[in-house]
C-alpha cells in the first residue's frame, strides 16, 4: 500500500434479496454494514434495488410500492447513524412527479446525500424495465477521503455514455449495484463489456451483484473489481452471500481475494441448487414431491431436490405400471436409500385398467397410440398433485430442454406440478451434470448418488413395451444442437442445413418446436440458465402462420 496516498475501503454485500421483502431487505443491509464497519470500510455498495428485490415486476406500478420504499429507505438511513462513518449505497425505487425511476441513493449521517437515477433501461432477453422506468441522465460523483467515486447501474456500464458521464465530472471509481441474472458464461461477457465502456475511460470498478433465485432467474453474485485497466483484483463466490473488502489508494485498487468458480458443469448446477431452494424458501413451500421413473431427468431432479431442501424435505414416488422394467425398480431403490429420502411406490395400473374400461366403448376399433400413453402419464401427475394438495409440499417437475422443445411431454402428465427444475437443461447437459455429481461423491469418498445404469440405459417414457426416446426423436447430440442454434442463438433453418445438420431433422424439429409453443406456455416456471430459456425470454405468439422453414 502506498505511503500518503488517499486511503479508502470499499465493502461489497452481495446479498440475497427477496422482492418486496422491505423489512427482511433492510435488515440484511444492516447486517452487512455492521460486518463492513468492523473491517474498517467507508463505503458499502449493496446491488441494484436491494431494498425492494429484483425484479419487482408490476408491483412497480403500484404507488403503495414506492411509499413503502420511501419510508423504508428513511428509516434505514436513521439506523445506519450507529456506523457515522460509513457510507451506504442502496438500490430502491423512487416514483418523483409521476415519474417513476430506478435509483440507488448513498445513506450517510442519518440522511440520503445523493441520489443517482439509472440512465440506460434494459429491455431485451428477461428484461423490460422500460415498462416501469424513466430514464435519467444526471451524474452522481462524491467524495471519500479524497477519492472520487462514481455510481452506474448495471445496464449504464453496457453504453459507454454513463461511465463517461461520471468520468467527466472527475469520478476515480465507478460503483455499480447490479441485478445481473445468471447464465452460462455470463461472467465472461461481463468482464469484456466492463472492460470495454468502463475501463476505457481508466475508471476502476467497483460491481456489486445480487445472489439468490427470483421464480425462474437466478442470481450468481460473484461480484468483482477492476482496476483502471480492466484487470481483476477481487472475485467473490458465487451463489453464496458474502462480503468482498476492497483497499483502494489514490483510486487505484489494491490485489486482493480473487475466488476461483467452477467448470461449467459446477455453475449450471449451482445455479439449480439455488433456483430450488430459494422457490420453495421464500414462498414458504415445506417440500418437495417428485415422481420418480428410473430415468435420468428425475434422478437428476431428486438429487438437486436434496442438495438444495436436505433430504428431509424431499419425497419420491414411484408410480410403476406394467411397461415399467424391472430395472427402473431397482434403480429407484438404490438412489433413494443413497439419498436417505422417503420413497414410496404407488402402481397406476388398477387404475388405468379403470381408465380404459370408461373408455372402452370410445376407443373400440381404434390402435393404442398416445391416448394410451398420456393417459398413464395423466395418472401419475394427478396422484402427485393430490400428495401436493394434502401435504402443502410442491411438485418439482422433471422434463428437460430437449423434451420441452419439441413436445415430448404430456400437459397434465409429467408437465403437472410447481416447479420446472431443469426446464432449460438441454438432454445432454442433463448427463454430463449427473456425471459431474457423481464425481463429487466419490471425490468426497461417498458412493455415486446416481447408479451408473441410470445413465447407460436407453431413455425411454416406459409407456408401451420396448419403448425408447429415439423411437420418436432425433439423436439427443442432434436435437440439442438444433435447439441450441436455432432457438437460443435465433439461427436460421436454411443455416443449419448448410453447416451440415440432417436436413430431415432440421426441418421436423423447427416445425415441433413450432407447434408445441401451446404446451410450454401451460408448463409451469422452470430455473433459466442458458441466455435463452423457454420463459419470459421467449415469447413466440401460439397462432402463428409464419414459416421460417419454407421462406425464411
Amino acid at each position: 500500500m502506498t505511503a500518503g496516498g488517499s486511503h479508502v475501503r470499499v465493502a461489497i454485500a452481495q446479498i440475497n434479496c427477496t422482492v418486496g421483502d422491505f423489512e427482511g431487505n433492510s435488515r440484511r443491509i444492516l447486517e452487512m454494514a455492521s460486518q463492513a464497519a468492523r473491517e474498517g470500510a467507508d463505503v458499502l455498495l449493496t446491488p441494484e434495488l436491494s431494498l425492494c428485490g429484483y425484479p419487482p415486476e408490476d408491483l412497480l406500478l403500484r404507488r403503495s410500492f414506492y411509499g413503502a420504499a420511501d419510508r423504508t429507505l428513511q428509516m434505514l438511513a436513521a439506523k445506519l447513524l450507529e456506523f457515522p462513518e460509513l457510507r451506504v449505497v442502496v438500490g430502491h425505487p423512487l416514483q418523483r412527479e409521476g415519474l417513476r425511476f430506478n435509483a440507488a441513493s448513498v445513506l450517510h449521517g442519518g440522511l440520503v446525500t445523493g441520489t443517482y437515477c439509472k440512465h440506460d433501461l434494459p429491455n431485451y432477453d428477461v428484461f423490460d424495465e422500460q415498462r416501469y422506468f424513466t430514464p435519467d441522465n444526471r451524474p452522481l460523483v462524491f467524495d471519500v477521503k479524497g477519492t472520487r467515486f462514481g455510481i452506474n447501474i448495471c445496464e449504464d456500464t453496457w453504453f459507454s455514455y454513463a461511465p463517461e458521464a461520471a468520468h467527466a465530472q472527475g469520478a476515480q471509481v465507478l460503483l455499480v449495484p447490479n441485478a445481473s441474472p445468471f447464465h452460462l458464461n455470463k461472467q465472461a461477457q461481463r468482464y469484456a463489456t466492463m472492460r470495454t465502456n468502463v475501463s476505457r475511460f481508466g475508471l476502476a470498478l467497483v460491481y456489486a451483484n445480487l445472489v439468490g433465485g427470483q421464480d425462474e432467474l437466478v442470481f450468481d453474485g460473484a461480484s468483482f473489481v477492476l482496476d483502471g485497466k480492466g484487470q481483476v483484483t477481487h472475485l467473490a463466490a458465487q451463489f453464496r452471500e458474502c462480503l468482498t473488502v476492497a483497499d483502494f489508494v489514490d483510486g487505484v485498487p489494491q490485489p486482493g481475494k480473487v475466488v476461483e468458480h467452477g467448470n461449467e458443469e459446477a455453475q449450471a448446477y449451482g445455479a439449480l441448487v439455488t433456483g430450488v431452494r430459494d422457490y420453495l424458501g421464500k414462498n414458504g413451500f415445506p417440500g418437495a414431491i417428485i415422481g420418480l421413473s428410473g430415468g435420468v431427468d428425475s434422478a437428476l431432479t431428486v438429487a438437486l431436490a436434496v442438495d438444495a431442501l436436505g433430504a428431509s424435505k424431499v419425497r419420491a414416488v414411484m408410480m410403476p405400471s406394467q411397461y415399467t422394467a424391472d430395472i427402473s425398480w431397482i434403480d429407484s431403490r438404490q438412489m433413494v436409500e443413497r439419498l436417505g429420502i422417503r420413497y414410496d411406490e404407488m402402481p397406476i395400473k388398477p387404475v388405468f385398467d379403470g381408465f380404459l374400461a370408461t373408455l372402452a366403448q370410445e376407443f373400440r376399433g381404434l390402435p393404442w397410440d398416445t391416448a394410451e400413453e398420456n393417459i398413464q402419464a395423466r395418472i401419475r401427475g394427478t396422484l402427485l398433485m393430490a400428495l401436493s394438495n394434502k401435504h402443502g409440499s410442491i411438485v418439482l417437475t422433471t422434463g428437460n430442454k430437449s423434451e420441452m422443445a419439441v413436445g415430448y411431454c404430456t400437459l397434465y402428465g409429467d408437465m403437472a406440478g410447481g416447479f420446472a427444475v431443469i426446464k432449460d437443461i438441454k438432454k445432454t447437459l442433463v448427463y454430463r451434470l449427473c456425471h459431474w455429481r457423481n464425481a463429487q461423491a466419490v471425490a468426497a469418498g461417498e458412493a455415486p448418488i446416481i447408479p451408473e445404469r441410470i445413465l447407460t440405459r436407453a431413455p425411454s417414457a416406459e409407456l408401451r413395451p420396448n419403448q425408447t426416446d429415439q423411437d420418436s426423436l432425433p439423436a439427443y447430440e442432434v436435437l440439442d444442437a438444433i435447439i441450441e442454434r436455432y432457438m437460443e442463438h435465433g439461427e436460421a433453418t436454411a443455416e443449419l442445413i448448410a453447416s451440415g445438420l440432417p436436413e430431415g431433422d432440421v426441418r421436423r424439429v423447427v416445425r415441433l418446436i413450432r407447434l408445441n409453443e401451446y404446451k410450454r406456455r401451460q408448463a409451469p416456471i422452470g430455473i433459466r440458465v442458458t441466455h435463452r430459456g423457454f420463459g419470459r425470454d421467449w415469447r413466440y405468439p401460439i397462432t402463428n402462420r409464419w414459416r421460417e422453414e419454407e421462406g425464411g
